[in-house]
């Protein structure tokens, strides 16, 4: 049990005095008051998906650097993997809103949406099976090797389905739309033996050239003398993508006016790739100009960092605050659930919920695996615990397409992580243990309000066991829910006093409600991988209780900030 005796005394003092005052209000009692928080995230790698209209596949592109379609040599006998397009579209996407929709998700993920080359990649390292940070023979299919940021690539829309159309229908399916966006780098940008068009260039909204690397390694390039040349930095970052000038106002302007197009076009939300590569001032910037124009846009950026101390600077007021994805908690989260037998207290010190360094702990993204690290490697009960977990627990979670049938899993980049899903196996997911649990608590944090929002306090963490409150008060609104959740083989038994509240509790996924008196306890079995979620719709009054919340609220954020 977690023990807070030394802190209760001065904490029930302070409550006490918040009882006086709830005789006129009832204090407030939230984990996030960002609307995206509502929403659970279904990543979509683009071309991956769903190829919904094969007319704008451009299967000819390229010529003898070819784009459709490239097997990654060296395969494993039965295996594969892809470094060319293979057809996913808006429409594949659009086709299936339901899919995604009916499974409990609010929101969906998409690779970035920008033109890329036409060719594949000549320059850099050959891809191989199995290798890292190699794109020799590669093409622009994820959406990350941007040439012009303010045109659509043209494998994504079709007749009738810009992006602009896109997000409408989305958004009349119940979907709402997270734009991925890259302003660190563009498309690789030397090393190719001969010079190719499109690689190394940026064009702006007119089509007008506005930078070109010229082939030239980052050290060769003089933006003293050539205006092409000042948009970069003079030093290579990530493989041979070029690296834009993030001290240059000029790459600001460039990227600002280009996110809010897609923004006014209906973009719900940013997730930034690589934000760790340029500085916190420009992210500042960034999002006081976007959100000047759409006030309370949310962003979550991409700093792939385990340590929480270098990736929390991110969430802070002064460096705009924009949340990110949370790979601390993600560490954690492949131990636990990639090994039976481990212990949820790995992830008790991962939570942060107090005085962290985090601007918001609930307000970041959730996640076990995406599309540039191995897939989880986890067994089916695996799957079905960490998704428990993170559909309760503090945070916005966000499922890889195909992790709702275990797709791939433990697969890295080019070994078959971001292989083709296609229609066929969406339409086979209800076979799938595993989508049939997700969608099962996919679908009740969707309809519960303290799964979303509400504060966290921790009870029990160890062994197969957790056992946790997520409370929200605010408003009318007055939900407390108690997660029980079991990773083991066998049934677990729970007996839960501590800051329970007298009540009638519900139990949420079925089964009888339970009379609680004063000082009662509840007392209930958990079925080996499974989850118990008993909610109280009432307002916090036990005093203890009270207190506790008080002090979760006091210190949620990082102290100095």
């Amino acid at each position: 049990m977690i023990n807070r005796t030394a802190l209760l005394a001065g904490a029930l003092t302070l409550a006490c005095g918040c009882a006086q005052a709830a005789t006129t209000a009832t204090p407030e009692f939230v984990g996030t008051d960002a609307p995206f928080a509502s929403n659970a995230i279904y990543f979509v790698l683009t071309d991956r998906f769903v190829n919904g209209d094969p007319s704008n596949d451009h299967r000819d592109q390229g010529g003898v650097h070819r784009t459709f379609d490239i097997p990654v040599p060296g395969a494993p006998p039965g295996e594969s993997a892809n470094i060319g397009y293979l057809g996913g579209d808006f429409k594949g996407i659009l086709d299936n809103a339901g899919y995604i929709r009916g499974m409990g998700f609010g929101a969906v993920w998409i690779t970035p949406i920008v033109d890329n080359p036409d060719e594949a990649f000549t320059g850099g390292d050959p891809v191989t099976w199995g290798s890292k940070f190699t794109d020799r023979g590669k093409t622009g299919y994820h959406g990350y090797w941007g040439v012009n940021f303010y045109k659509l690539d043209e494998h994504l829309p079709s007749k009738g389905l810009d992006f602009r159309q896109f997000t409408a229908a989305m958004h009349q399916a119940g979907l709402k739309v997270v734009q991925d966006i890259v302003a660190n780098h563009g498309s690789p940008a030397f090393s190719m033996p001969v010079r190719q068009p499109q690689f190394g260039q940026i064009f702006d909204k007119d089509g007008k050239l506005v930078a070109d690397q010229q082939n030239l390694p980052p050290y060769r390039l003089d933006p003293v003398r050539n205006p092409l040349h000042r948009f970069y930095h003079a030093y290579d970052d990530l493989v041979q993508l070029s690296n834009n000038d993030d001290q240059n106002p000029a790459v600001l302007d460039y990227f600002v006016g280009a996110y809010e197009q897609w923004a006014d076009q209906g973009a719900d939300a940013f997730r930034i790739d690589t934000i760790s590569h340029m500085s916190t001032a420009f992210w500042k910037q960034f999002a006081a100009r976007i959100r000047a124009k759409h006030p309370g846009f949310f962003m979550f950026g991409e700093a792939f960092d385990y340590s929480p101390d270098n990736i929390g600077q991110y969430t802070w007021p002064s460096s705009g605050s924009i949340s990110v994805l949370d790979f601390p908690l993600r560490g954690r989260l492949a131990e636990v659930f990639e090994h039976p037998g481990s212990d949820y207290a790995q992830l008790l010190d991962r939570l942060y919920l107090t005085n962290g360094p985090y601007q918001n702990p609930y307000e970041l993204v959730t996640f076990y695996d995406n599309h540039d690290m191995a897939r989880l490697a986890a067994s089916d009960a695996g799957f079905i615990d960490v998704n428990n977990f993170l559909f309760t627990a503090r945070g916005i979670p966000a499922i890889y397409y195909g992790s709702e049938t275990g797709f791939e899993r433990g697969r890295a980049e080019h070994q078959g992580n971001r292989n083709y899903y296609g229609q066929q196996r969406i339409d086979a997911a209800s076979n799938s243990p595993i989508y049939r649990q997700l969608k099962r608590i996919a679908q009740l944090r969707e309809n519960t309000p303290a799964l979303q929002r509400g504060l966290m306090l921790p009870l029990r963490f160890a062994g197969n066991q957790a056992a946790f409150y997520r409370v929200y008060q605010q408003g009318d609104v007055h939900q407390i829910a108690l997660v029980l959740l079991n990773k083991g083989d066998v049934a677990a038994q729970f007996d839960i006093g501590d800051y329970l509240q007298a009540g009638r509790w519900t139990p949420a996924l079925g089964g009888s409600a339970i009379d609680v008196p004063a000082g009662g306890h509840l007392r209930a079995s958990v079925a080996a991988h499974d989850v118990q979620v008993w909610l109280l719709d009432a307002a916090a009054t036990r005093p203890d209780l009270v207190a506790e919340l008080t002090r979760l609220m006091q210190e949620r954020g990082h102290p100095e900030r």
